[in-house]
């Protein structure tokens, strides 16, 4: 199954560019033509460029590593946030905060924060506080659930970025640079594609262009995801039987008895037994399996 036909690409108007004064010179190679004062994006580098990010995706996903959506645009935030939560993913929606990648030890600290909160609001903590500690307490929580609820349980740096606007996101991409994090990037004519890794040349404003790159970089996380549940499979599956303890396999073989031997042995220990203890007359048989009480 393709990532992605060109009828999709048309149908979303990913191959409408900005207008030809807006352009950005470092952008001519992917510019197919002019129309009517607009610039039109060549979908066939669009299509490979495509599939070259998905296949960046799903090799960060299958190496443990996660991805990192960012759209900070009105017209990205709903298609970022719902195709991350999708594919099980992180996401900024609302706002970069300088130093989200950089100085990530002290965004731990400010996600460690918001968790508190959370959980202060939940295990009854609140009951105890005035209304004035209370109503600070919750415009902290919104704040920060607003910018850093996306990335509450990231724990590490992502494996890779997605980013819809470098223009919008350009705090975002130099940190992602100067951390060595790889960047794919929805890159429109007024764009600067250099230092992008994987850029896709394509309509970074309307909102159909936008929730299809999201989508297609969403289903190559779960591809990979899928893909490292089958391998697991198929390493339990190809276990060797040799390596499955069973009783049958630690049984010690059947081993020949001496009848007479065994006779002879068993009534020597109860002669011997017998000179030890003998019996008394009077002594009454004993059911072992009932408990007698004294009276």
């Amino acid at each position: 199954m393709a990532v992605v036909t060109m009828k999709n690409l048309l149908e979303s108007g990913v191959h409408f560019g900005h207008q030809v004064k807006r352009w950005d010179p470092r952008m001519k190679r992917f510019i197919f033509a002019e129309r009517n004062g607009i610039h039109i994006i060549d979908l066939q580098k669009t299509i490979q460029a495509i599939k070259d990010a998905y296949e960046a995706v799903r090799k960060v996903v299958g190496d443990g590593k996660s991805v990192l959506f960012i759209g900070t645009k009105k017209q990205a935030q709903q298609a970022v946030q719902k195709e991350a939560e999708r594919c099980g993913m992180f996401y900024v929606n609302n706002r970069w905060l300088g130093g989200m990648l950089t100085n990530f030890v002290t965004i731990k600290k400010s996600l460690l924060r918001l968790k508190k909160l959370e959980k202060m609001e939940v295990d009854g903590t609140f009951e105890n506080l005035t209304k004035k500690e209370i109503s600070g307490l919750a415009k902290e929580r919104v704040k920060l659930q607003k910018n850093l609820g996306g990335i509450k349980e990231m724990k590490e740096l992502p494996g890779i970025l997605f980013v819809i606007d470098t223009r919008k996101e350009a705090i975002a991409v130099a940190e992602a640079q100067r951390q060595g994090i790889p960047i794919i990037a929805v890159v429109d004519t007024n764009c600067n594609p250099d230092g992008i890794n994987y850029p896709i040349p394509g309509n970074d404003d309307a909102i159909r262009a936008i929730t299809l790159f999201t989508q297609i970089v969403a289903n190559a996380v779960i591809e990979a995801d899928n893909e490292v549940g089958l391998r697991v499979i198929e390493t339990l599956g190809d276990e060797d039987d040799e390596d499955v303890m069973t009783d049958a396999s630690h049984k010690e073989e059947d081993q020949e008895i001496d009848i007479e031997k065994y006779s002879t042995q068993e009534a020597i220990e109860a002669s011997r037994r017998d000179e030890d203890y003998p019996e008394e007359e009077d002594q009454l048989p004993v059911d072992v399996d009932k408990v007698y009480n004294d009276e």
